[in-house]
């Protein structure tokens, strides 16, 4: 499947596309950019970054703006575009790699068989099959000399997260924008789009006439009607996050911020280093503030 916008009109050149983040978008892309990867603490001098790139709008955008902050040339660091292949129809690829070409981003692409792996699964194989992407992406990029790998989550993705975690599993929680790899000792993933909006990425797309990948999935790549039970859950909250901003222009934010502003005085229980936490522990110990 292929995003809507008009794929006739004329496809800008790699330096058009560049210019564009440079000036058209800065203050909406790379200025965001910069400043999650400042506010974060995601990079330093002589890591080596393996960009993530699935052949989408966001990770293909990171590309771009990782290539971007190296021509700063602030401090030292490298780059591997690293695209892993789980299984993708020959379309699909294609599409990456025309749109890697066009937009002058040296991908090294591996193949996986995980798409076979999960096909006939039944029970969460969008579960298992990200866990098995991830996995995958971690040990590629630790094999190249990597110490982190970067994922294109963005703004949106985040609080988006933080809804689902809340209605949909009872856990209160967020996607973080940095973590240390449980499995790969050494790696960290990073988010550094953790603060860019995705009506801005749509818009650099479409500004550049540009067509990404939306979902190559091989449960939906030959049917329209079926849909993963995750991806339902995840577009209902992004309507009901739009119906709250109609009546409320700061929810987005509000909800952002809320996982930055815990007072665990007000929290009945919570887990830290796997051990639960709850408030009648030291109630006797605390009085009203």
């Amino acid at each position: 499947m292929t995003n809507a916008n008009d794929s006739s009109k004329q496809e800008r050149s790699a330096a058009e596309i560049e210019l564009s983040i440079r000036k058209k978008f800065h203050k909406e892309l790379f200025t965001k950019f910069a400043k999650a990867i400042n506010t974060y603490d995601l990079l330093s001098p002589g890591d080596h970054v393996a960009v993530c790139i699935s052949g989408g709008k966001d990770s293909m955008l990171m590309a771009k703006l990782f290539q971007e902050l190296k021509r700063h040339d602030k401090f030292p660091f490298e780059l591997t575009f690293l695209v892993m292949d789980p299984g993708y129809s020959p379309a699909n690829r294609q599409m990456i790699e025309h749109n890697a070409s066009l937009m002058e981003v040296p991908v090294r692409i591996f193949e996986t068989d995980i798409f076979n792996s999960v096909v006939d699964i039944k029970d969460s194989p969008c579960y298992l099959c990200a866990r098995m992407r991830r996995g995958n992406l971690y040990k590629q990029a630790q094999e190249l000399g990597c110490n982190k790998i970067a994922l294109g989550h963005h703004y949106d993705d985040v609080i988006e997260t933080i809804l689902m975690g809340m209605l949909h599993s009872g856990q209160f929680q967020t996607m973080m924008p940095k973590l240390h790899s449980t499995n790969f000792p050494g790696m960290e993933l990073i988010r550094p789009m953790y603060l860019i909006r995705e009506e801005d990425i749509l818009r650099w797309r479409d500004y550049n006439n540009l067509t990404f990948l939306q979902c190559a999935c091989r449960f939906t790549e030959h049917t329209s009607t079926m849909e993963h039970e995750s991806e339902s859950k995840r577009k209902e909250t992004k309507k009901l996050i739009a119906e709250l901003k109609k009546t409320n222009p700061f929810v987005e934010g509000n909800i952002f911020k809320s996982v930055e502003n815990v007072n665990l005085r007000t929290i009945i229980a919570y887990k830290k280093d796997g051990v639960r936490h709850h408030f009648l522990d030291d109630y006797q110990d605390n009085t009203e503030e």
